[in-house]
């Protein structure tokens, strides 16, 4: 195209572009471009997720390390923490209040440390992925990986400071008449339900404390509550024995309970199937699938929003 000057002259101006007239979309389809951080497919997402296997559980080993790295009993406090609170609870409602009713002092006692450290598991899990991403912003808005990796490895690392917890575990059940049995195989699949269970709860959490920071300020209170009403201190059908039996049957079912129920009749003698609710492994199983499935979707469809301003 040309066009003259007031002088005379002869000006050549440039041809259109051939992109003019197009919409950001059809630009983007155009030339091969896609959306930073969009949400990929639930497949795409797993696959991603699993080549990330390694970041997963190096990050959280990191974490577990530095958890007490300022502590000059450093990791000893994974231990001493849970112990400390059982021995608090066992003066309070063993030896006050005395919620062992129904139990000899041999099963009262691995009991209650039992109930301590398994259900501490799931609150530690809750209360890491209700920071997992609005807890490290900076990691999220720095690198592109599946944002699922972090309350995954935050369920990790409750599990590995369980793990090294259940050498005292052990250690109490044998001084009060414990030992080890057949039984204490169930352990294994009483962890990995409870771990995947934890692991659907923390991908919740994780989503709703990225949109709603203070509800960090509100969950403590809601772990002690539930902490209550899962048997953790007492024997719920012996404690609710005067009560409408739905109330006991709803309290045993809760998650919580169960898990805790099922490792104590794995690791505990005088603790027999008689105190279990029907159909418990069931329970457990749909537990685990329905919170692991459920969260992980959940915490997907979120996936382009996390660490936007």
């Amino acid at each position: 195209m040309s066009e003259t000057t007031h002088d005379g002259g002869v000006a050549v101006s440039e041809p259109p572009s051939p992109d003019e007239g197009l919409t950001a979309a059809q630009l983007a389809d155009k030339y091969g471009l896609s959306v930073s951080g969009a949400r990929p497919s639930l497949f795409e997402y797993v696959r991603q997720l699993w080549d990330r296997r390694h970041f997963i559980l190096a990050f959280s080993r990191a974490k577990l390390t530095a958890q007490y790295s300022q502590a000059k009993l450093g990791q000893l406090w994974q231990v001493a923490t849970p112990l400390l609170n059982a021995a608090v609870y066992f003066f309070i409602f063993g030896l006050i209040l005395e919620a062992d009713r129904g139990m000899s002092r041999e099963v009262y006692v691995p009991f209650l440390v039992t109930g301590v450290f398994v259900f501490t598991f799931t609150q530690s899990s809750v209360m890491a992925g209700v920071r997992a991403i609005s807890g490290n912003l900076g990691l999220v808005r720095a690198l592109h990986f599946p944002r699922a990796s972090l309350p995954i490895s935050f369920s990790l690392q409750q599990l590995q400071q369980l793990l090294f917890s259940m050498i005292v575990l052990f250690a109490v059940a044998l001084a009060f008449g414990s030992y080890p049995a057949m039984s204490w195989l169930l352990i294994v699949p009483v962890l990995v339900l409870q771990f995947f269970f934890n692991t659907g709860l923390a991908m919740i959490m994780a989503r709703a404390g990225a949109k709603t920071p203070d509800l960090a300020q509100l969950m403590p209170f809601v772990m002690r509550t539930w902490m209550y009403a899962s048997g953790v201190m007492f024997s719920i059908p012996v404690m609710l024995k005067d009560k409408p039996a739905w109330i006991a049957d709803v309290l045993q079912w809760n998650p919580a309970a169960v898990y805790m129920d099922l490792m104590r009749f794995a690791l505990i003698d005088g603790y027999g199937s008689s105190n279990l609710p029907a159909h418990v492994w069931a329970v457990a199983l749909g537990w685990a699938v329905l919170f692991f499935v459920g969260g992980f979707v959940y915490f997907w469809k979120a996936e382009e929003r996390y660490g936007r301003g």
